[in-house]
C-alpha cells in the first residue's frame, strides 16, 4: 500500500517543482538557481535532481506543459462563436507565454529531445487561422509563419520589460486591428 502513496507524492513532487521552475524562470530566466526552484517547490536539491537529470531535462518539462497548455486552449477555442476572437484570443496567450518564457528556447539549443513546441504551436495556430478564414474574419492574406512571426517579434521585444505579459497583450491588440478584418473586429475580445 505505501508503494502506490510514494509514486502519488512523486507525481505531485515533479509537479510541484515544473510548475516553480516556471515562476522561476518566468522571474529570472533560464538560468534560473535550481537551489531556488527547490525550495518554492518546498522539496529539496535531491528531489529536484532525482526527478530532473539535468537543467535542461527540467527546462523542457516546463516548455513541454506550457506548450501543451496552448494547443488544449487551441482545440477548446475552435468551437469559439468567433474565430477571428478565437485566434485573437490565443494568441494573446501565446505571447504571455513568450514575453515570459524568457530565453527557455535558446537554453535547449541542442538538446536531445523528440519534442518539438514548434510543430504543436503550428499546427495549433494553423488550425484556427484556417476557422477564421473560413469564417471570413481575418485577412485572407495572413499566413500560419505571418501570425507566429508576429507573435515572436512582440515576445521578443517585450520579455526583457518589467512586466512583459501586460506590454505583449497590449502590442498585441494593436497588431489585432491590422490583423482581423472588420466584421472580426466588432466581435473580437480585448485581448490586454
Amino acid at each position: 500500500m505505501a508503494e502506490p502513496r510514494r509514486r502519488a507524492d512523486a507525481r505531485r513532487n515533479r509537479d510541484k517543482l515544473v510548475a516553480a521552475a516556471g515562476a522561476v524562470v518566468a522571474e529570472s530566466g533560464a538560468g534560473a538557481s535550481l537551489e531556488e526552484i527547490a525550495r518554492r517547490a518546498g522539496v529539496g536539491s535531491a528531489t529536484l535532481h532525482r526527478h530532473f537529470s539535468s537543467r535542461a531535462e527540467l527546462l523542457e518539462a516546463v516548455l513541454r506543459d506550457r506548450v501543451q497548455a496552448l494547443c488544449d486552449q487551441a482545440e477548446e477555442l475552435l468551437t469559439a462563436g468567433s474565430a477571428g476572437a478565437a485566434l485573437a484570443t490565443w494568441l494573446g496567450d501565446v505571447v504571455a507565454h513568450a514575453a515570459t518564457a524568457r530565453g527557455l528556447g535558446p537554453a535547449l539549443t541542442g538538446y536531445d529531445s523528440e519534442f518539438s513546441p514548434h510543430k504543436m504551436i503550428r499546427t495549433a495556430a494553423g488550425r484556427l487561422l484556417a476557422r477564421a478564414r473560413e469564417e471570413g474574419s481575418v485577412n485572407p492574406n495572413a499566413t500560419v509563419d505571418d501570425v507566429l512571426q508576429l507573435a515572436n517579434g512582440i515576445s521578443l521585444t517585450t520579455e526583457s520589460l518589467p512586466d512583459p505579459a501586460t506590454r505583449a497583450a497590449d502590442l498585441l491588440a494593436l497588431a489585432v486591428d491590422g490583423l482581423l478584418l472588420p466584421s472580426g473586429r466588432e466581435s473580437g475580445p480585448d485581448v490586454r
